[in-house]
């Protein structure tokens, strides 16, 4: 009896950290378009209002309004009804969140050419685009990325509300150069949405794929310690929805599964260079395979040398996509 006790004990108190993901993925590479839509109203500049920068007497770039007198704020025509119901004095109570601490304070309102004006600019969503790197066969999570969705004008990382990635067509590309980085130039298919998008994290943006998986080539997931400098390739679209693989060199290996600049490398193939220079914005996400196995996806460039760039772990964006 006293050893069945011990055992049922254990098992009651034994942490559970098993993680659902397949040894066997969909890789990626396709280009998609991205919307997410951000969890309350993100400040992103101020403007004068009569002659005076209203908006940044209690508020900051960055901040998130959450709430205006009590009612959840999604979007700028809410704002506006609300606002517009609730004025006394000149002022509206809100909730925001600034840097993760939730702050209530007052925001100034002022009547400027018959028009109730605020003095901010405001995002309610982002939009973008980037590569796919995963679709996992069976749990039907994506991944991609490899690193979060910021703001541009605040640095600041959108909260998720509600979001979906789309089918995208890469028209063209701005070439990159040392100390300029170019672009995939894209047009988004909002009319097919591919998946949604539940997570916007560090290690990239994560989801549930909804639409038809049409490749069901999968590759195994290769493991931290059979990753090697020396060759190996990334997946990823230059032109259309052509995805093709370029050569790389991985030069140094960084074991903090953390990073999402665990992989060092640089491109080798002569037909990258020769379309996009090196490494170009919108190709974070593209997977690196290596002997066969995916083992990270594409995150960052270096500016001052672009032919250079990092990776995240693959098991890194699998954790993440699995919490």
């Amino acid at each position: 009896m006293k050893k069945l006790l011990t055992t049922i004990l254990l098992a009651v108190y034994m942490p559970l950290n098993i993680l659902a993901y397949s040894e066997f993925i969909i890789p990626g590479g396709e280009n998609i378009g991205i919307t997410l839509n951000s969890e309350g109203l993100i400040v992103v500049g101020f403007y004068k209002v009569n002659g005076k920068y209203i908006g940044s007497n209690n508020l900051k770039v960055g901040d998130i309004i959450l709430e205006i007198e009590n009612e959840p704020i999604y979007n700028i025509n809410e704002m506006s009804k609300i606002i517009e119901k609730n004025l006394e004095n000149n002022e509206v109570n809100i909730k925001i969140n600034r840097n993760g601490k939730i702050i209530n304070t007052k925001l100034s309102v002022l009547l400027e050419k018959n028009i109730y004006k605020t003095g901010l600019y405001i995002k309610e969503s982002v939009n973008g685009i980037g590569t796919l790197t995963y679709i996992d066969p069976v749990t039907k999570i994506y991944g991609a990325l490899g690193h979060e969705i910021a703001v541009t004008e605040s640095n600041t990382k959108v909260e998720v509300r509600s979001g979906n990635i789309y089918e995208s067509y890469v028209k063209s590309i701005d070439r990159s150069a040392n100390g300029n980085v170019g672009s995939k130039n894209a047009s988004i298919n909002f009319n097919t949405a591919l998946g949604t998008i539940e997570k916007n994290t560090k290690y990239g943006i994560y989801g549930k794929w909804t639409d038809t998986i049409n490749n069901t080539i999968t590759l195994e997931v290769g493991d931290l310690r059979e990753i090697k400098t020396g060759p190996a390739y990334i997946k990823t679209i230059l032109n259309g929805n052509e995805k093709k693989e370029y050569d790389i060199e991985i030069t140094r290996i960084d074991k903090n599964i953390s990073s999402s600049k665990a992989i060092s490398f640089v491109i080798t193939d002569e037909k990258l260079l020769e379309d996009a220079g090196g490494i170009v914005q919108g190709m974070s996400g593209s997977p690196i395979i290596q002997n066969n196995k995916i083992i990270g996806a594409v995150t960052h460039v270096v500016v001052e040398d672009v032919k250079k760039g990092y990776g995240i772990f693959i098991r890194t964006m699998l954790e993440e996509g699995e919490k």
